[in-house]
């Protein structure tokens, strides 16, 4: 057999020709990427992604990548003695706390991203919502019903916030140069603080903001999954609030398609929920026709 009718080389050539009509459709478009989760401590997976974006960028896409690091902010605050309290499931930042979760966001782990990104040959650019006037927050606002009275309660969960406007220059500038931004979600307020933010409301406020073609959630699970467990990989948002009504989508799923939801309503085309524990789940989502996660649009 010669190589040419080798079955495996034959496969890896029909692979790149389902591809071209995806790679003419988005070159020269933009991507969001909110990595996190399990992912991100697995160094496998780590590099996988990393070639993931690179690849990306070479064939002519611009990736920005934003990172959380919730499980790695708690270790830390751990080692160091700092005691975290929770409100309805959420860490409540107070000023120890706001200084532990930039050191580790804005340092730790958004240089390791860097590195792994430069090991799979491409360059990128560390930075966080403070540089360039990137992302301006404020205080996010939060209530809780008090189970004995059911009377709503605000709750003040200290350097906790929301983007309130974005400035993409910085990135535009980044990703002209042949830069992947990598972003750590930190970010000041007009007040003069300092904000932690939750890596997929950041993600989704910077898509809107540039417009871009996808906003890619890589999450714990496959995707948005029926009351059966199968994968639903097309849903718009009336879609959406028909299933949180009868129940198939509830706990952190929720924040997570509003996120999507109020991207793709202020300027990004489309958001996909998908599973970043599967190696090359972004490329098979972008560059086949089965996909792999669940994409949400208008």
């Amino acid at each position: 057999m010669t190589q040419s009718h080798d079955p495996l080389m034959l496969a890896k050539a029909e692979t790149l020709v389902e591809a071209l009509p995806y790679l003419q459709r988005y070159a020269g478009k933009t991507f969001v990427v909110k990595y996190g989760g399990h992912a991100m401590g697995d160094p496998e997976l780590a590099r996988d992604f990393a070639e993931d974006v690179v690849l990306l960028k070479a064939v002519g896409i611009n990736p920005v990548v934003v990172h959380g690091g919730g499980p790695q902010i708690g270790a830390m605050l751990k080692k160091l003695g700092v005691e975290s309290k929770f409100v309805d499931g959420l860490r409540v930042t107070d000023k120890a706390t706001a200084e532990v979760a930039e050191m580790v966001l804005s340092g730790a782990i958004n240089k390791e991203l860097v590195s792994w990104i430069a090991g799979a040959g491409g360059k990128a650019l560390g930075i966080s919502g403070k540089d360039g006037g990137l992302v301006t927050a404020t205080k996010v606002q939060r209530t809780t019903k008090d189970p004995e009275s059911n009377i709503e309660q605000a709750v003040d969960l200290g350097f906790v916030g929301e983007p309130t406007s974005v400035d993409v220059t910085l990135i535009e500038t980044a990703s002209a140069a042949g830069m992947i931004p990598v972003i750590a979600p930190i970010a000041p307020g007009a007040d003069g603080e300092t904000y932690n933010i939750n890596a997929d409301t950041m993600a989704g406020a910077i898509a809107a903001a540039l417009g871009a073609a996808r906003l890619f959630l890589l999450t714990d699970v496959a995707g948005v999954l029926d009351k059966d467990k199968n994968l639903l990989t097309d849903l718009t948002p009336a879609d959406i609030a028909a299933l949180q009504a009868d129940g198939t989508i509830s706990g952190g799923m929720i924040p997570k398609l509003e996120t999507c939801i109020h991207a793709v309503e202020a300027g990004c085309e489309a958001a996909v929920v998908l599973d970043g524990r599967v190696p090359h789940a972004m490329l098979i989502e972008v560059f086949t026709a089965r996909g792999a996660g669940t994409l949400i649009r208008r």
